[in-house]
């Protein structure tokens, strides 16, 4: 089976009914949670908020029985069809699905899932300053201190304005990418979760 992955290498996944056809939940998985549901004919998801794996039905017992997996035209999406063991929603409900649209949107709340390249690199990032594996770069930077990470953030800065500034872009592209890099050292070094860096970035969308 071949599916399309997002950047942040996830593909959504439907979990429908196969008696009823009541369309259950949806959640997000890897290459790795579709191969461990196929293996154990249960179904897996990978958990954005918490960056691991996760067998539905594990804690509640309502596991979702797989019988059949198929993916759309495009390959981005997998439907699961499955016989569930109980309600598939955390709420009690049979369905996540249970709440009806009964106007215009009048509130907006941002989700607090963030997942992403960015949030990878950071729990990385973080086992690298657990580990402090011999020849690691990141290793270096942390046993060289704080002082030096935060001189590191100010060069790569002064790199990617001279990029900008030369019309540059495949040299802004890699000068961004060692910013951000550099700066999830120093927010690893400093102590600083990046949820909070989130917090404060959905506070000024509104």
């Amino acid at each position: 089976m071949k599916v399309k992955l997002d950047i942040n290498g996830l593909i959504p996944i439907i979990c429908q009914d196969s008696i009823t056809n009541q369309v259950l939940m949806l959640g997000w998985g890897n290459i790795e949670s579709i191969n461990k549901t196929i293996e154990s004919n249960k179904v897996w998801f990978y958990s954005r908020s918490r960056n691991e794996l996760w067998l539905k039905g594990e804690t509640s017992g309502n596991f979702l029985n797989l019988i059949s997996l198929t993916h759309d035209c495009d390959n981005d999406v997998i439907l699961a069809m499955v016989r569930p063991d109980g309600p598939a929603c955390h709420k009690g409900e049979i369905s996540c699905f249970h709440d009806n649209f009964t106007g215009n949107i009048t509130e907006i709340e941002y989700s607090e899932t963030t997942s992403s390249i960015i949030d990878q690199l950071f729990s990385t990032i973080g086992n690298r300053k657990k580990e402090l594996p011999n020849g690691s770069y990141t290793s270096k930077l942390f046993q060289d201190g704080t002082p030096r990470i935060a001189q590191k953030v100010v060069e790569e800065s002064g790199e990617v304005a001279i990029a900008a500034t030369l019309s540059d872009k495949n040299e802004l592209v890699n000068e961004t990418a060692d910013l951000i890099y550099h700066i999830l050292v120093l927010l690893q070094s400093s102590d600083v979760e990046l949820s909070h860096v989130y917090e404060e970035l959905i506070s000024r969308m509104k």
